[in-house]
């Protein structure tokens, strides 16, 4: 089993930056991707950026330029810099880990509890 615990999210003005964690535990044996997504009222949840195993990065076109993803393997520590925030960056962010765990050698999709991110007019 693999647990995902989110924090770093806020309320933060037009232009503002936050840098979310996602903290993860337990065993993994290999990463196929690790990625951030977001939902905002009454809206679909959308993949905000991706990181493979082998380190390829992709993002939505609304980040791109302004949001980075990363990993810290020794913290077992994924990260979203999230830069130029606007208005419609508002939403509760979720951290997406699909792995393959270290004892049991299954792939499956594990995800956090979510962290809102707020940005003021």
């Amino acid at each position: 089993q693999v647990q995902l615990v989110e924090s770093g999210g806020g309320l933060v003005q037009t232009g503002g930056s936050l840098r979310l964690s996602c903290a993860a535990s337990g065993s993994i044996f290999s990463i196929d991707v690790l990625g951030w997504y977001r939902q905002a009222p009454g809206k679909q949840r959308e993949l905000v950026a991706r990181i493979t195993g082998g380190g390829s990065t992709n993002y939505a076109d609304s980040a791109k330029g302004r949001f980075a993803i990363s990993r810290d393997s020794a913290k077992n520590t994924i990260y979203l810099q999230m830069n130029s925030l606007k208005p419609e960056d508002t939403a509760v962010y979720y951290c997406n880990v699909r792995v393959v765990t270290g004892i049991t050698r299954l792939l499956g999709d594990y995800w956090g509890q979510g962290t809102q991110v707020t940005v003021s007019s």
